[in-house]
């Protein structure tokens, strides 16, 4: 317990490393409110469901606990991971926040409206859910392309890479069986995720590289 608290002690202290983390939680925050009007307005002018290649041919499966639970699930581990290194604080939020940034305006060019066979979220997880999720923001898949986009962060961690490149794939098999999401949305979410992870790299460089080295770490190529 010891050298993570030293270790917070260390960054917390680092005037550019705590403007760095505001900036960050500005940023999330404005993102999740563009979200929550994306979400909305993609919801209201919603319109006919379309046939998709998966969802046709496969049985409609209870999946509300991959979809609820286990976004919430990710995000309490997500906390224990920046808790354990907060070098890693600026570059997720960032990263983060571009992602639900980019997200958003994807899902006000599409509306599509889902499928009227998707299971039905219990009523507790709808209360905590319907903040980021509205029903018409299909395209594309959250629930996929955020584990994906941290796969990609932790890529030299073994460990860490199999493990959130596994809640990837779990999501995107339980968004489609629960037939919550088309396959596209599914599908999509790793390749434009792909892209959102190098414009942050791109964007920002400096919070890679403590991402990557701590403060004072090395070059980042």
């Amino acid at each position: 317990m010891e050298p993570i608290v030293n270790k917070h002690k260390l960054h917390w202290s680092d005037k550019k490393f705590f403007i760095s983390v505001a900036t960050g939680l500005f940023f999330l925050t404005l993102s999740l409110f563009v979200n929550y009007w994306a979400g909305t307005y993609a919801t209201r002018t919603a319109s006919n469901a379309v046939t998709d290649i998966l969802l046709d041919n496969l049985p409609v499966i209870n999946t509300d606990f991959i979809f609820s639970n286990g976004a919430i699930i990710f995000v309490l581990f997500m906390v224990i991971l920046v808790a354990s290194e907060p070098k890693r604080i600026p570059f997720i939020l960032k990263s983060t926040a571009l992602f639900v940034l980019i997200r958003s305006v994807f899902v006000t060019m599409t509306h599509i409206g889902p499928s009227p066979e998707q299971i039905i979220l219990r009523a507790d997880s709808d209360d905590v859910i319907r903040y980021v999720a509205f029903g018409g923001d299909l395209f594309f898949s959250g629930h996929t392309g955020l584990p994906f986009l941290m796969a990609l962060m932790f890529w030299g961690n073994r460990k860490l890479r199999f493990a959130f490149l596994f809640a990837s794939v779990v999501a995107g098999v339980g968004v489609i069986l629960g037939h919550l999401h088309y396959t596209i949305d599914v599908f999509a979410a790793f390749f434009i995720t792909y892209g959102i992870f190098h414009i942050a790299r791109r964007f920002f460089k400096k919070d890679y590289k403590t991402f990557i080295h701590g403060l004072g770490g090395g070059k980042i190529i």
